[in-house]
């Protein structure tokens, strides 16, 4: 069993940055890929960012391609987002999950999620 908890989240301005974390325990961090989704009021989760177990690969969605990085540190059993030059609609809780394929956009494949962050950005 996998727990991950996300921070990280705040309020800001368009344009600016805010990086995200999910730090995890309970199991083998090192073996999952990992993923970043995000969900806004009314909408479905949405894919964000995958990264592959041992970092050599990742795939972000067309939305954030350019302006959010994945990354992940095993020693920590922590992945990152970093967002970049923040937009409106990019507003939503944010959510880490581990799961065994990658890569993965399908959110019902990850095996475990984080409780999520929220992120508002201003115009």
């Amino acid at each position: 069993q996998v727990q991950l908890v996300e921070s990280g989240g705040g309020l800001m301005q368009t344009g600016g940055s805010l990086r995200l974390s999910c730090a995890a325990s309970g199991g083998t961090f090192s073996s999952y890929a990992m993923g970043w989704f995000r969900q806004a009021p009314g909408k479905e989760r949405e894919f964000v960012a995958t990264i592959s177990w041992d970092s050599v690969n990742t795939y972000h969605a067309d939305s954030v391609k350019g302006r959010f990085t994945i990354s992940r540190d095993n020693a920590k059993n922590t992945v990152y987002l970093q967002m970049n030059s923040l937009k409106p609609e990019d507003t939503a809780v944010y959510y880490c999950a581990a799961g065994t394929t990658y890569p993965e956009e399908r959110p019902f494949v990850y095996n475990y999620w984080g409780q999520g962050t929220q992120v508002t950005v201003s115009s």
